[in-house]
């Protein structure tokens, strides 16, 4: 009897551990106000870190990360959608430009509203910019196409964008900010989500801010010159803040001593 009162206690406590060893996901709660803000909503696991030792004490990190959203170092998720672009009704398809050009893709909540316009139209000014550097610029929003239009008609000076010199993407099935993974599902419309890809398809960069937050083209620019510089230099690396002309880095114990030395 006592052999059996102890196996029985044993089992439960198995049982009760285990039940505590049940992830459970993270509720993040933010403020929500017209401002720009999201509501609270549920954090999904994106990555799992297992380490394991083995008889030389040698370590291996397993780093799986989630299918559902496309996290820095995987291929962007293609899409072949209709914008507008000089007045005008097109398609563009991600795909496209793969093998040809790195891509800006940003997103941005709804046409005719307040800090959109101002970084759309910022893109634009500076769009030679990046044409130069073989760069292309999308932007992307939930509205529809005849909204670009209308929005790309109206008058700077009235809030609207005037002619642009890069496509308008329209995102009404928001299948491609669903995509990207920013899209707030419970307010239809997406974060201002931007996200740099190589010419290989590979999303390199990626930030996402909230609604209120506009976006800095400069360091935007900045960065699509860090990856075109250590892609070219694979056996470098590029410190903070850095820019074209500038000294980069190498990647190793001992030649990085050259970098920090200059300092």
């Amino acid at each position: 009897m006592a052999c059996s009162a102890t196996s029985t206690s044993f089992i439960s406590s198995i049982a009760a551990a285990k039940s505590m060893a049940t992830p459970l996901s993270k509720t993040l709660t933010l403020p929500n106000s017209f401002s720009g803000t999201r509501k609270s909503i549920q954090s999904p696991v994106l990555r799992s870190i297992s380490l394991t030792r083995g008889s030389h004490s040698a370590k291996s990190f397993v780093v799986k990360a989630s299918s559902e959203l496309p996290l820095v170092g995987n291929v962007a998720p293609d899409f072949e959608a209709e914008a507008v672009f000089d007045q005008e009704f097109i398609k563009v398809k991600l795909s496209e430009y793969i093998g040809k050009k790195y891509v800006v893709l940003f997103f941005y909540p709804l046409d005719f509203t307040f800090v959109c316009p101002t970084e759309i139209t910022a893109f634009s000014d500076r769009y030679e910019e990046f044409k130069q550097i073989n760069t292309e610029v999308l932007g992307v929003s939930v509205d529809s196409v005849f909204s670009h239009l209308a929005w790309v008609q109206t008058d700077r000076k009235s809030g609207g964008l005037g002619d642009l010199k890069y496509p308008l993407i329209s995102d009404v099935t928001k299948s491609i900010s669903k995509s990207y993974g920013v899209l707030i599902p419970d307010q239809g419309v997406a974060l201002r989500g931007l996200f740099i890809i190589d010419k290989e398809g590979v999303i390199q960069h990626s930030t996402i801010n909230n609604l209120a937050i506009g976006r800095s083209v400069d360091e935007t620019k900045r960065t699509l010159q860090a990856l075109q510089y250590v892609q070219e230099n694979p056996d470098e690396v590029c410190p903070a803040g850095w820019k074209p002309g500038e000294k980069s880095m190498k990647p190793d114990p001992k030649l990085s001593k050259d970098y920090f030395a200059a300092l």
